[in-house]
């Protein structure tokens, strides 16, 4: 694997690890098995794209594309609170939905940013290659926003969302408005979802509305990797480990798909992806059962 694969690899794996953080959220606090990302990923890169492309600050029009993510959302913990819809029926809803809203914003399929400004533009200049620049820019975004997710959801008011998805009947016993905050964790975890769509826009210089399929996969495959390397309930650390498995789930990916022993092609992504996933869950349980033995 070349040295420009490598570090493309890092890059990617970064940017979906906005995604492994907001599915982290959903499933791990909130309990909540949310589809909605599969929309809202190409829609944070939609919005994003078309504010960009009518002039917009790429700070501003990425602000506006986590609004966006956060909004959908709303729109599936509405469905499951005020309807009692399936939560796993109401995200499946909102993302179906979410194609054709998607296509709406950017009025075609695909658009391309190229020779637009920007997040990136203004660190282009610095003397260092733009394979390099990318994977530090994103991993920088990264990092803050683990602290901020994790200075969150330890305070009085993460803790209540943490009881929400623990035991919703003993957080209500208790005084929580579980409602509140199941809104409150699915528009967190969409809008970081929408934040990877607009950085995945502007890293690779184009916006699509299939870039969402297969989403929740990989932000799932970060979790469940990150839990693999880091066996703790800690927060801080099962975010990192959210992080790290993304990329090292990229770069496996890449070394799987670079390898000519395997003799596998770009059209083989889907396949690697199961079978590193499935490896993912079914290590632990092995684990176990020798330490059990």
């Amino acid at each position: 694997m070349s040295q420009i694969a490598f570090f493309g690899a890092v890059e990617l794996g970064l940017v979906f690890a906005f995604v492994g953080i907001g599915v982290y959220i959903a499933f791990r606090v909130l309990d909540f098995p949310d589809l909605t990302v599969d929309g809202s990923f190409p829609l944070g890169a939609a919005v994003a794209a078309m504010l960009i492309l009518a002039g917009w600050n790429a700070w501003a029009a990425t602000a506006v594309a986590m609004i966006a993510g956060g909004a959908a959302g709303l729109v599936t913990a509405f469905l499951n609170v005020r309807f009692k819809i399936l939560n796993l029926l109401a995200s499946i809803l909102t993302m179906i939905a979410l194609f054709s809203v998607n296509l709406r914003v950017m009025g075609r399929p695909n658009v391309a940013l190229i020779n637009q400004d920007t997040m990136l533009t203004p660190f282009y200049g610095l003397g260092l290659p733009d394979f390099y620049v990318r994977p530090l820019f994103v991993g920088l975004l990264a990092l803050v926003m683990l602290i901020l997710v994790w200075r969150f959801l330890a305070s009085d008011l993460g803790l209540a969302m943490r009881a929400t998805g623990a035991n919703p009947r003993m957080a209500r016993a208790q005084g929580v408005k579980t409602s509140l905050h199941i809104y409150l964790g699915m528009a967190l975890s969409n809008a970081l979802v929408a934040l990877g769509g607009s950085l995945f826009a502007q890293t690779n210089g184009f916006a699509d509305v299939t870039s969402g399929v297969g989403t929740i996969v990989v932000g799932l495959a970060a979790v469940i990797i990150g839990e693999t390397l880091f066996h703790t309930r800690l927060i801080f650390w099962a975010l990192v480990g959210c992080i790290l498995g993304s990329v090292v789930y990229r770069i496996a990916i890449q070394l799987a798909l670079s390898s000519d022993v395997l003799g596998l092609q770009a059209s083989d992504l889907n396949l690697v992806t199961a079978v590193l996933v499935a490896a993912a869950l079914v290590l632990p349980r092995l684990r176990r059962g020798r330490a059990a033995a």
